[in-house]
């Protein structure tokens, strides 16, 4: 009776919920008597979000007392992002030994009022799950925490601490020097040159001024930088009307609330007057740095990279406070590009001109990649490519003709699809909360506002193939900055480079050899 009852509940949990009701585990349990298509009893519905663009929650801004800004975005979830974010870089150290905002950014989290060691800060954000980190910039600093939300009060209080308190002892300022030495020589052993090409094509483009100025501190300045220079240029920069605090996935009023409790002290250089501030606007000179440099062992092991001369030509573009900041963009976009072995596919750069008309085209050629560095008083557009020492000035001609055509009209579906890449790039990372976090700091610090991506993208899509040539048409009339690293022997000089950007073609002045 018993096995004949066991079978008729068998028989209706069958007809119930389908045959995955009666499997077994593999350890002999039975599945869950809910199928994967019935709704969990007691569970709500789900609201999905819609796809408009349109953040929910509006980015929030309030100004303290003493001038700090406090920024907020209300982001659902159990941790958060916060930080202070600080109008101080590379570019301010004009009246400096080069090199101060690396060695800061190397310091940070160091040994505070508070906390008697990196050790001890790293301990505390344990105990609410959070980690640390800093980061500089040509124009910005950045001290940021992702932590529980519930940790806020300790998170706002030790970044207060480790900003405007840091002890600065003599044993962290010599592990510092030694980290940078260390990073120095990485930097010229590692065999990826792009963050090397990037120092050299700013000195270029910007001889000896702001953005100009070295990104990586020079190796005659490691030792050159102690306590009392440190103490100088903090008490110059790290004031508050420079610095904005920001949270993501947090109360805004319980941020301006941490913000007047902890960030309202007084620093431990004291609290004299701004008397060095460096003002300068950016003053685009154009020009050509050039590194001969032996590049034949870079990368040795079972697949080595092969002996490669490296070439970066840049043209002026525009601050990201003007409105061809846009253009510049989806121009930036549209030029594309990267590595010949790129696993590529629509959405992955396939179809932009430096793939389709130089990657494509010339087998020879290792890399193409266009870049856009803007600042908030002027930018770059530059193009980088890579290719053997004996096919340089090729390469060469090759990168110049693709400046002169950019001035070209862009066809329909090309300029729809680099916008529509554009957008998606810009929304996706925003899906991220660090990313959302550094986006409100910084537009917050740079205008005092934040646009919603929902704004850009409108921007994005006005943008017109008239907008495209007007904007290229402005940025060749600047003096190209070039930046050259490898083996140079076959190098065009900057006098044919620059005559080649002001051509209709975009080629080189021809060259005649009696002898080979």
């Amino acid at each position: 009776m018993a096995t004949h009852m066991s079978r008729c509940r068998t028989w209706s949990r069958l007809q119930r919920f389908g045959i995955a009701a009666y499997r077994k585990y593999s350890s002999g349990g039975r599945y869950p008597n809910v199928s994967l298509s019935t709704p969990l009893p007691g569970i709500p519905k789900p609201v999905f979000a819609s796809v408009d663009g349109q953040e929910k929650y509006e980015t929030k801004i309030t100004t303290l007392e003493n001038g700090l800004r406090v920024a907020s975005q209300n982001k659902f979830g159990q941790f958060c992002t916060v930080g202070i974010l600080i109008n101080s870089g590379s570019r301010h150290e004009a009246k400096y030994s080069s090199g101060i905002a690396h060695f800061l950014e190397k310091l940070a989290f160091s040994s505070t009022a508070q906390y008697g060691s990196k050790d001890e800060i790293l301990l505390t954000l344990e105990k609410h799950g959070g980690i640390c980190d800093c980061q500089t910039s040509r124009d910005t600093t950045m001290y940021a925490v992702s932590a529980e939300v519930k940790g806020l009060d300790t998170v706002v209080s030790l970044l207060s601490d480790a900003v405007l308190q840091p002890r600065l002892l003599d044993e962290e300022v010599e592990m510092t020097r030694m980290a940078l030495r260390f990073e120095l020589e990485d930097l010229n052993m590692r065999p990826d040159p792009e963050p090397l090409l990037t120092e050299m094509i700013h000195a270029a483009a910007y001889r000896g001024n702001t953005v100009g100025l070295p990104r990586f501190c020079p190796a005659e300045n490691v030792d050159k930088i102690d306590k009392n220079v440190l103490h100088s240029y903090l008490r110059n920069y790290y004031c508050p009307e420079r610095m904005v605090l920001a949270g993501v996935g947090v109360e805004h009023e319980q941020l301006v609330e941490c913000a007047r409790k902890y960030l309202d002290v007084e620093p431990v250089w004291g609290t004299s007057s701004a008397t060095n501030v460096d003002l300068s606007v950016a003053q685009y000179t154009g020009g050509i740095v050039k590194m001969e440099k032996d590049m034949s062992d870079v990368s040795l092991g079972p697949t080595p990279i092969p002996e490669l001369t490296h070439i970066m030509i840049g043209l002026e573009s525009c601050s990201f406070l003007e409105e061809d900041f846009i253009p510049f963009a989806v121009l930036n976009m549209m030029m594309g590009g990267g590595g010949s072995f790129s696993a590529g596919g629509p959405g992955k750069g396939m179809f932009t001109r430096l793939y389709l008309n130089v990657l494509n085209r010339h087998h020879w050629m290792y890399n193409a990649t266009a870049y856009h560095h803007s600042y908030e008083d002027s930018g770059l557009l530059c193009i980088h490519a890579s290719a053997d020492p004996r096919q340089v000035r090729e390469m060469v001609e090759i990168i110049t003709r693709e400046f002169i055509q950019m001035g070209g009209s862009a066809g329909e579906m090309e300029l729809e699809r680099a916008k529509t890449q554009l957008k998606s790039m810009l929304m996706m990372n925003l899906e991220s909360r660090p990313v959302i976090f550094e986006d409100v700091g910084r537009q917050v610090l740079s205008t005092g506002k934040r646009k919603l991506p929902h704004e850009l993208c409108d921007l994005i899509s006005s943008v017109t193939a008239s907008d495209i040539t007007r904007v290229t048409t402005k940025m060749l009339r600047s003096k190209p900055a070039v930046a050259a690293l490898g083996d140079l022997t076959e190098l065009p000089t900057y006098e044919h480079i620059q005559a080649a950007l002001s051509s209709k073609d975009g080629r080189l002045p021809r060259i005649y050899r009696l002898f080979r």
